[in-house]
């Protein structure tokens, strides 16, 4: 899953400024957290 979380960070920092990428990199990792968990 982590591959998953790093292209989703990445895709965050393509289309948000440097600002809000701060806060978005960080519900998002919460999010790819709950579904490793989910997942196992």
């Amino acid at each position: 899953m982590k591959p998953l979380i790093a292209l989703l960070l990445a895709s965050a920092f393509a289309l948000a400024g440097c600002n809000t990428v701060q806060g978005m990199g960080k519900d998002i990792e919460k999010a790819g957290e709950t579904i490793q968990k989910a997942g196992h």
